[in-house]
C-alpha cells in the first residue's frame, strides 16, 4: 500500500521555516543589489562619463543578456539542475562584482570611452547572472509555501533600500572630501560584493539542509521534478530511495505542457509584464535625465530613487495581511492598466511640478510595484504539482524580466526634445 507523501516526515516538515525565510530574504537581496547598486551610483557614473548617459545605457545592455538568457533557461527548465544554475548566478554575481571594483582601481576613476566599454561587459554579465538566478530561485521556491517567494521579493526590495542607504551615508559622509563621489562608490560596491558571496553560502550549504526545504524538495521529486536531485544529493537524500519509502511512480503523472500552464496563467503573466513595463519605463532613467534645477541640488535623484525602493520595500510585506492581499485576477489586471495613468502624471510634474509631487508619485510607483509583484507570485503556483509549480516560476521570471526589457527601452522616450550630448 502506497504511502501518502504529506505522512512522510510530516512532524518535522515545518522545522526550520522562519530560517528559511530568512535565507530566502538573503538570496532576494544578492540577486538585485549589483543592479540596484548601478542605479544609485548614478551621480558617479554620470560624472565620469557625462556624455553618454551611462544609467540608460547600462541598463539597456544589462536587459537583453538577462531576457535571452532566461528564454532559454525557461525552455530547458526541466532539465536543468536548480542547485547548479542558482550558485553559478550568485558566484557571477560574486566575480563581476569583484572585477567591477577591480576596473575602478585600475582606471583610478578615470571616464572615457574604454572604461565606459568594460562598464558595459560586465553589465552584459550582470544580466546573464540575473537570468539564472531569478528564474532558478522563483522556480525553487515555488515548490514550497508561498512565505518563503514573498521573503526572496522582500530581499529584492530590501536591496534596493539597502543601496540606497548606503549611497546616502557614503553620499553624506565623503561629500566634503577629495574625490568622495568615487569614494562612496567603492564603498558601494564592497557591501554588495559581501552580500553575493553570503548569498553563495547560504543557499549552497544552509538552505538543502533544512527540514522544511527537504521536505518540499522530496515532494517535488516524487511527483516528477527532476530539477532537485541534486539540491536532495547536497542534504544527504537519494531520489530513488524516497520513491522507495513512499511507493509512488512519477512517471505515471501527467504534467502540463509549457504552453498549456502559460495559458492557463496568461492575465498573471500579462499582469507581471505590464507592472514591470511601466516601473523601468520611469526609474531609474528618468529620474537622472529630469536635469531641471531643483532644491536638493545632487541629492534630487537619489532621494527619488531612495523613496521608490522604501516603499517598494514596505508594499512587498502589505500581502502578509491576509484581508490586504488581492487574489482576484481581474482585480490584479485592472489595477496594474490603472498604473499607466502614471505616465502623463510623470511627464506633467517633471515641466511643472515642484519636487514634493515627484517624490509623491515615485512613492505611489514603488508601493504599486512591490504589492502587485508579491501577490502575483504568491498566488499563481498554487493547485498544481512540483514540475509545473517549478515551470511556472521559470515563465514568471521571463515575464517579469520580458517586461523589464521593454520598460528600459521605452525610458529613452522620454529624450525625445532634451538637447542630446553624444
Amino acid at each position: 500500500m502506497a504511502i501518502s507523501v504529506e505522512n512522510v516526515e510530516a512532524p518535522r516538515k515545518m522545522q526550520g521555516k522562519f530560517q528559511a525565510m530568512f535565507i530566502c530574504f538573503i538570496l532576494g537581496l544578492g540577486s538585485l543589489i549589483a543592479l540596484n547598486n548601478m542605479w544609485t551610483m548614478g551621480d558617479y557614473y554620470y560624472k565620469i562619463f557625462p556624455k553618454y548617459h551611462p544609467i540608460l545605457v547600462f541598463t539597456l545592455v544589462y536587459q537583453p543578456f538577462a531576457l535571452v538568457t532566461t528564454m532559454i533557461l525557461a525552455h530547458y527548465e526541466s532539465k536543468i539542475s536548480t542547485r547548479i544554475r542558482n550558485i553559478s548566478g550568485y558566484t557571477l554575481f560574486f566575480v563581476c562584482s569583484l572585477f567591477q571594483i577591480v576596473l575602478d582601481l585600475a582606471t583610478s576613476g578615470a571616464g572615457g570611452i574604454g572604461p565606459f566599454i568594460g562598464l558595459c561587459g560586465l553589465f552584459s554579465f550582470f544580466g546573464i547572472a540575473h537570468a539564472f538566478v531569478q528564474g532558478g530561485i522563483s522556480g525553487d521556491l515555488s515548490l514550497m509555501i508561498p512565505e518563503f517567494i514573498q521573503s526572496f521579493i522582500g530581499g529584492i526590495t530590501a536591496s534596493g533600500a539597502i543601496a540606497c542607504g548606503v549611497r546616502l551615508f557614503t553620499k553624506f559622509f565623503f561629500e566634503k572630501s577629495d574625490n568622495g563621489l568615487r569614494k562612496g562608490a567603492l564603498l558601494s560596491l564592497g557591501i554588495s560584493t559581501l552580500f553575493q558571496l553570503l548569498s553563495i553560502v547560504a543557499y549552497g550549504i544552509y538552505f538543502p539542509k533544512l527540514s522544511i526545504v527537504k521536505y518540499y524538495r522530496s515532494k517535488a521529486a516524487l511527483e516528477g521534478a527532476e530539477t532537485v536531485s541534486a539540491d536532495l544529493a547536497a542534504a544527504g537524500i537519494q531520489n530513488n530511495e524516497t520513491n522507495q519509502q513512499v511507493g509512488f511512480d512519477a512517471n505515471l503523472q501527467a504534467r502540463l505542457s509549457n504552453k498549456t500552464l502559460f495559458l492557463q496563467n496568461i492575465d498573471f503573466a500579462a499582469t507581471l509584464f505590464m507592472v514591470y513595463v511601466l516601473t523601468l519605463s520611469i526609474m531609474p532613467g528618468f529620474l537622472y535625465e529630469d536635469t531641471r534645477p531643483h532644491k536638493l541640488g545632487t541629492w534630487y535623484p537619489l532621494v527619488l530613487i531612495t523613496m521608490y525602493n522604501i516603499m517598494d520595500l514596505v508594499s512587498s510585506y502589505i500581502p502578509l495581511i491576509k484581508s490586504l492581499k488581492m487574489e482576484s485576477r481581474k482585480g490584479l489586471l485592472f489595477t496594474t492598466i490603472s498604473r499607466f495613468l502614471l505616465i502623463p502624471a510623470f511627464y506633467f510634474t517633471a515641466k511643472h511640478g515642484s519636487q514634493g509631487w515627484m517624490i509623491l508619485l515615485v512613492s505611489y510607483l514603488g508601493l504599486t510595484n512591490g504589492y502587485l509583484t508579491v501577490c502575483v507570485y504568491t498566488v499563481v503556483p498554487k493547485g498544481y504539482k512540483g514540475p509545473e509549480q517549478n515551470t511556472l516560476g521559470n515563465l514568471l521570471a521571463l515575464w517579469l524580466l520580458s517586461g523589464i526589457f521593454v520598460g528600459v527601452a521605452l525610458g529613452w522616450l522620454w529624450l525625445i526634445g532634451k538637447p542630446q550630448h553624444i
